[in-house]
């Protein structure tokens, strides 16, 4: 795993409270999950989790990262996102030969404008 899948284990840990769940939502081995979290605290150097037989909690130190991650996952999904469904937008201004236009722009216009324009559309 690379430091972000590292970090969404981690804010999913601290989250479901629980190394089996958060495995599980993430489609991991349990093993797994628990190797990864502790070589991020080697990494780190310090103990982010108490664990219990029975509960997962984050130390002072795991409530401070915990809450960097989600800062810099959000991040990272909002510059993604951004991509997503992106649609063009804005003034298109075409410059072609009319013979062009009129073999492979003019057939495909209406297509265009209908998927692209929210609004009502001309075509003059």
């Amino acid at each position: 795993m690379d430091r972000f899948d590292s970090m969404r284990l981690f804010v999913r840990v601290v989250e479901r409270r629980s190394f089996v769940t958060a495995a599980t939502d993430l489609g991991v081995p349990r093993s797994t999950a628990t190797e990864v979290i502790k070589q991020l605290e080697a990494r780190l150097g310090v103990q982010l989790l108490r664990r219990t037989t029975r509960a997962v909690a984050p130390t002072l130190e795991g409530e401070a990262y915990h809450e960097h991650c989600v800062a810099i996952l959000g991040q990272i999904e909002e510059a993604e996102g951004g991509f997503r469904g992106a649609q063009p937008q804005g003034l298109l201004r075409v410059d072609a030969h009319p013979l062009l236009t009129r073999t492979f722009l003019l057939p495909h216009l209406r297509a265009f404008l209908d998927r692209y324009t929210r609004r009502s559309h001309s075509l003059t």
